[in-house]
Parts: C-alpha cells; structure tokens; sequence
C-alpha cells in the first residue's frame, strides 16, 4: 500500500507528493504554523471536499502526525483544529462552509441525528417526560460551548440544543440521567384511633422544630411536609428522604393506639377566632337548629346578660358530643367521640384563621358660596305731627319691621337696627308721636349692602375594623335639646319649674361593615353623618336648629380604589322686590321708590369612600407608621416660637414611633 507524506515546512512552503488518493490509502499530515486556508486547500485535494471559506477565518495552524493515518480521519483532523482556533465548519449543498463558532449555529441544516460524531455542528432536540426543561436549561448551559445554545420550549416541555456531535452524546446521558419519575410522591399513612389533627401536628413540631425551619436549608433532601386528611382520617406525607419517612411511620404506630381516659375529651386553644362565638357555631352545626345558628352569628353579651350563660354553657348536642368554651383561655373543650371529634377539628382549623382588617378612609368635600345683594330708598314726612289739628304724614318703608335691616320705621326708633351695608339718611331733629315716645324726624333712608360668604370644608374620618365586623366613630359634641318644660302655678307658695332635656350627638358620624370578597372586592355598609348646629346667637322659641347631611347606602368596591357613595348639587337664586305702584316702575326715578334683595346660593357636596385591605401586620404597619409620622409633623409645626420677655414652653409632641412615650430614651421593640 503506497502511503502519501503530506508535509509543511516551516518556512511555510507546502509539499505534496501526489497523484490520486484512493480511499485505502494513509497520509501524513504535518504542519507547523500553517495558514488556515492552505490547510483547508490541502484537506480539500486529499478528501475531495468543496470548502466555502469565511473572510474573518484567520489565523495559523500546528498539527503533527507521527504515524500515517487513513485519507478519511483527514476531514476529521481538519474538524478538530478549526474547533480549537475557534471555528467551525457545517455542510450544506455539497459545500463545507468554515465560519466563526459563533454564527456557525444559524447555518446548520436541519436537526442532526443520533449517530453524528465528532467535532460537527448538530442540533438536538430532547423531549422530556419528567423534569422541567426550563428548570434544566442552568444545569446544561455550563456544559456547552458558549457560543453554542440550549434554550427550553414550555409548551410541550423540550430542549434545544446545538452544539458539537461528541458533546451532544454526553448532553443526551445527562439528560436522559435527570429526566426520571419522581421518586418522592405523596404517602398516606391511615390513622384508625387516634386524631388525624392531633397526629399531625405533633409530628411536625417534632420533625420540624430544629431542623428546616432553623437552619433555613434548601435542600431537597430535608423537604418534609406532613398534612392531615380529616375526611379519610389519614396523613399525607411527601419528603426524599427515606429515613424521615420511616420515622414518621414509626411515630405514628406509636401515637395511634386506643386510649384508656374516658370520655375522649380533647382541649382545643385557638390561636385567632374567640371561643365563645366559635363554640356556639359548631352547636348549631351538630344539632342543626336554625335558631342557635343566627344566637352563633350574633356577639354574645359580656355584661352579665343571659346570653352569656347561652355561650358558655355545655349543652349535649346531636351526635353525643359536648362543646364548652373556656373564655379565660380562650379554648374549646369538646366531649365527643373520635369520629365527632375529628369532623369538629377539622373545622376548627378552617374556621381557627387570622381575620384581614380593612381601614377605611372616607372623604367629605363640601363647597358652598352665598352672594346676596340688597338696594332701596325710604321716605317719611312726619312734619307738622304735634300741631293742633288735622296734619298729613306719610312716606315708604320696606323690609321687615322691627327687625332691622332698613326698615325706616324701625330705624327712627332706634337707629342702631339700619343693619349692615350702607345707610345714608336725612334726620330732621326728633318728632314725639303719642304712643312710641320721642323719635328721630328720619326724612329719608337709602340702604345698600352686597354679602360675598365662601366654604370650604374637608373631612376625612378613618375607621379601622376587622372583616365582617362593625365599626363606628363619632367626632363632634353631645349638645342639649330642650324637649319639654313645666312652670307650677296658682296657689302654690313656690313656684318650681323644671325643663326635660334630651343630649343628642352632633358633628361627623361614620359606622361600616365591610365584608372583603375573594378576588380583593370589599362589600362595604355605610352609614355616615355630618350634622352641626346653626348660629345660636339667633333666638329661637323652639329651640336650637341643626344642620344634617346623612347617607347610608351599601357598595362594592375594590382594594385602594375611591368610588363615590353620593352627594348634593345645588344652586339656588332668590329675587325679592317692594316697590310703590306706578312710582316704582318709573325709570330711573323708580328707584327712589323701590327697594330689592338679591341672593345666590350655591353648594356642592360629595362623599367618597376608599378600602384599604391589610391582611398581614407588614402592612397595617406602614399605614399607621405614615399616620404617626404625619401628626408629628403637625405638632412640630404648631410649636410656639420664641420670644425674649416670655418663658419658652414647648408643647407635647408624640415620640418617635418605636419609642416608649413614658421614657422616651427607651426603645420600644415590636
């Protein structure tokens, strides 16, 4: 067998000892710091392959063969040291195209099958049965090439993955290694004598307690979940770790043995709902009375009515169970038997759950702008009143009489009651009439006056209130109505009159109920009221008058969003005119005979409501520390400022939250 010495010396100079090479016969390649593309050309003559040869393919390379090898593992050869220089060279068409590793992964035709080998470009795609092929792309991606890509499809749980045929043989191992059923699947345990609920959490203060939960370990391996299925009276188990599954059996064949105490009683201390109320539920769930489910619904008293006697006392119910709550430890004492008791457990730990808080903030705006406006002109002759004989007086008068706000008559009696605005008027001494005494000769009275009254008014009342739980908060006075009175007369030597008085709230009132829904909705019953007590320097006979804006209604509205429960749009315009027939309506003289008030009322009014839901302490934290935090600065701000003849009193302010208020020094821990 003749053998073909393909040889490059170092001066770079290739030397090829050649005629045809057949497919039995062995080259010897040796190059030393050779050009990539005379090494491709030289391939390319002994394995008669058509090469396609990128422009950035740079670059010299040593390759030595000791011994001859046959004229096929040339390619191969070739494959290897372009690997190692950082190229890669794909098929396609009957051509081999040499590129950089890096785009070599767009060229390659199609998916590559199992048999390739070597240092070719493939790409493969893994079906998985088992594991996740998003949760196993980290795991391969440091064993490919980092020009070459894995990348998991979810929908139908597979990989993808180019990289070289020898790697892929190797991925394919590891992936078909990992890719098995898994091993930790749920066991149940059945439970015949003992409690399901009492087993299960025993075990898990002991399985857990200075394991996982201390040291905080991710291992799979210490994974341990133990749950209790009330319906079957089983444990399931789900763990990797043999042993643990072997102790919790042994466990309980231990605790589940028939005990010697009579009369099964079973103490169950509740962590968040109240006993009384939680024992009267599961009274009217065993005995199925109507009438004990809505007493169940309803608080009972704690003021030493009989409902008290009702909450705590243990009544047998349907079934031969026996349910008492102790309040001072807030406990449940149940007499049943095993199968009553472990229906009644179940629900206690359904029912045994932290309640959400809702905080509701309720905004009232009212705006409101009075504009009035009052214009006349009076006259009065009441000269010649006190000569003998017959005499002519008269003139106009308008508004109300006795009342002041111009009336000409009232004003000559007592010119302090012209009222405010302004009044210019002609006096021509004073006139004695019979009957009202000496007054002013008022001749004439002009009255002008124009009133500009503005309101703004906000309030925010906010209520925090456990779900379903009513909550109320009334900030205003408690103001005295007179509702009846009784003076003795006749023949009684002392007179003793007593007034009956009734005190009412008056000022902003805001009751809820919220009830919050799956999905984050909270139904909301709302009673608000603002309510004030009109000027009390006008008198009157029947008492004091109070203004009143009430709404109740009931709406659904989601967590931290504001709705509008309702409100009032008002505008109100009033024209008042006396004048002198005929005179009155002359133009521009008319006016010295006529008297007019104008006025515009207008107001606006709108309540809002917004829920804030706070399931955890995490969050009601942050609002009462913003809250908190807010008052201070106010306090800060109305601190009373320094002055050299006074003595400097500071005012009190809260500390800062997290501070004891007594010592102030002193931290407070949460």
């Amino acid at each position: 067998m003749r053998i073909w010495l393909v040889r490059l010396m170092l001066c770079g100079m290739l030397v090829v000892s050649s005629v045809a090479i057949s497919a039995e016969e062995q080259v010897s390649l040796n190059f030393v710091n050779a050009d990539i593309e005379e090494v491709i050309k030289a391939v390319s003559q002994i394995t008669k392959r058509n090469f396609l040869v990128d422009p950035r393919v740079k670059g010299s390379i040593n390759i030595v063969s000791a011994t001859p090898i046959p004229a096929s593992l040339a390619y191969d050869t070739l494959l290897t040291a372009l690997r190692l220089q950082g190229y890669a060279a794909v098929e396609s068409n009957g051509v081999t195209k040499v590129m950089p590793e890096a785009d070599a992964k767009l060229y390659i035709p199609g998916i590559g099958n199992k048999n390739g080998n070597g240092d070719k470009l493939v790409t493969r795609v893994f079906m998985l049965h088992h594991e996740s092929a998003v949760q196993l792309v980290p795991i391969l991606r440091p064993l490919i090439a980092p020009n070459n890509i894995v990348v998991a499809y979810p929908n139908n749980n597979a990989l993808l993955v180019t990289d070289y045929a020898s790697n892929l043989k190797r991925i394919e191992q590891i992936v078909a290694t990992i890719d098995q059923p898994n091993t930790s699947a749920p066991i149940v345990i059945p439970v015949k004598y003992a409690s399901v609920m009492d087993v299960a959490q025993t075990i898990n203060r002991l399985m857990l307690d200075g394991s996982v939960v201390a040291t905080g370990s991710t291992d799979a391996s210490q994974r341990f979940m133990l749950m209790a299925d009330s319906r079957t009276n089983s444990l399931l188990l789900s763990t990797d770790s043999p042993g643990r599954i072997e102790r919790v059996r042994e466990l309980v064949a231990k605790l589940d043995v028939k005990t010697s105490a009579p009369g099964n009683i079973h103490v169950i201390y509740l962590k968040n709902a109240e006993a009384a109320k939680l024992a009267l539920t599961l009274r009217a769930v065993l005995s199925g009375d109507t009438a004990a489910t809505a007493v169940a619904s309803t608080p009972p008293s704690t003021s030493g009515t009989p409902g008290v006697a009702v909450a705590t006392n243990a009544v047998p119910v349907a079934g031969g169970g026996i349910i008492q709550a102790d309040a001072a430890t807030n406990a449940l004492i149940i007499t049943a038997s095993d199968a009553v008791y472990n229906n009644l457990r179940a629900v206690v730990e359904m029912l045994d759950v932290r309640r959400a808080q809702v905080f509701v903030e309720a905004l009232i705006a009212e705006v409101t702008a009075d504009k009035a406006a009052e214009f006349g002109i009076q006259w009065q002759a009441l000269n010649g009143i006190n000569n003998p004989g017959a005499n002519v007086i008269g003139g106009t008068n308008f508004g109300v009489a006795g009342a002041g706000g111009g009336n000409i008559i009232t004003a000559a009696g007592n010119i302090g009651t012209v009222g405010q605005g302004l009044n210019i008027g002609i006096v021509k001494g004073t006139t004695t009439i019979t009957g009202l005494g000496t007054v002013l000769n008022l001749g004439m009275l002009a009255h002008f006056l124009e009133t500009d009254a503005h309101a703004n008014i906000l309030s925010t009342p906010n209520l925090l209130t456990l779900d379903n739980e009513e909550a109320k908060i009334i900030i205003g006075q408690n103001v005295p109505f007179i509702t009846g009175s009784y003076a003795q007369t006749g023949a009684a030597a002392t007179a003793t009159p007593f007034q009956t008085i009734e005190r009412k709230d008056v000022g902003l009132t805001l009751r809820i109920k919220p009830q919050i829904s799956q999905g984050g909705t909270v139904r909301l019953q709302v009673f608000q009221e603002v309510s004030s007590v009109q000027n009390q320097t006008i008198n009157n006979a029947a008492g004091v008058i109070t203004n009143k804006r009430s709404l109740e209604s009931t709406v659904l509205i989601e967590e931290g969003q504001i709705i509008v429960l309702g409100g009032l749009i008002q505008d109100s315009v009033s024209n008042g005119e006396d004048k002198v027939p005929l005179l009155g309506d002359i133009p521009l003289l008319g006016n010295l005979f006529r008297h007019e008030a104008r006025r515009h009322t207008k107001t606006n009014l709108m309540v809002f409501i917004r829920p804030y839901v706070m399931r955890d302490s995490q969050e009601h934290q942050g609002l009462t520390q913003d809250r908190y935090e807010y008052l201070r600065g106010e306090q800060t701000k109305g601190q009373f400022p320094s002055r050299l003849l006074l003595p400097d009193i500071p005012a009190p302010t809260l500390p800062p939250l997290g501070l004891n208020a007594a010592n102030p020094q002193a931290v407070v821990k949460p």
